[in-house]
């Protein structure tokens, strides 16, 4: 296997892991380690590593070592901001131009995530609640504005599902996409960039929500200082 595919095969492993929740915020990363694991030299762990911290992954910190990204809480409100901003847009967008195909396949997540919802099967619902978005995201049929909510949906993804811990949050998610699926089926383009912010939009009762949420998890040590 040549050094560039071994080096893309390691990147995707860790980041699938990482957006998967197995290594959460602020959880150190030991090149020699993930060398054993993944039966290579550490050149392509390195790589694979600096690729990560140019998506904003991972933080490589000179003489500390590589840890999964975790921001205060200045950090994280500004990056919900602006993941609110982009899928708003995105969603004012698909409530443009959604394909009567595209909006069957939201209707049918849409569906999904209210019977995880209902069962309270967090995992399961954060997958298709992924699946959701990118699905509005594909809708824009903008390829560049839905692979950069993509790529900051992804940066998100480790404290969106930590969030969904929160008491009663997974219903009320559930309810706010109801707002955002109506918007879109009706052609509303304002409602649903209206909608679509409100639900990503961490403020408030909800901020201090995901904060308590952090620090009460077990694998997560000060996530916000």
């Amino acid at each position: 296997m040549s050094n560039v595919s071994n080096t893309l095969r390691i990147r995707e492993s860790l980041e699938n892991a990482i957006v998967d929740g197995r290594y959460v915020p602020g959880t150190k990363l030991d090149p020699i380690q993930l060398a054993e694991e993944f039966g290579c030299s550490r050149t392509p762990i390195r790589e694979a590593l600096q690729q990560l911290e140019a998506s904003g992954l991972v933080r490589i910190h000179a003489k500390r070592g590589t840890f999964v990204s975790e921001w205060n809480g200045e950090e994280l409100a500004a990056r919900f901001e602006g993941m609110a901003e982009l899928e708003s847009t995105c969603a004012r967008l698909a409530a443009r131009r959604i394909t009567n195909e595209e909006l069957a396949e939201l209707v049918s997540l849409h569906e999904r995530c209210r019977r995880m919802a209902e069962d309270e099967r967090y995992d399961d619902y954060y997958a298709e609640n992924s699946a959701f978005h990118a699905c509005i995201y594909t809708a824009t049929h903008n390829s560049f504005l839905a692979q950069e909510a993509l790529r900051l949906h992804a940066m998100l993804q480790p404290y969106r599902r930590i969030q969904l811990r929160v008491r009663n949050r997974m219903k009320r998610s559930y309810n706010e996409h109801e707002a955002v699926v109506c918007a879109i089926r009706n052609g509303d383009d304002s409602a649903a960039s209206e909608a679509m912010r409100a639900h990503v939009l961490i403020q408030g009762d909800r901020f201090h929500d995901l904060v308590a949420a952090l620090r009460t998890e077990p694998s997560v040590q000060q996530a916000i200082e």
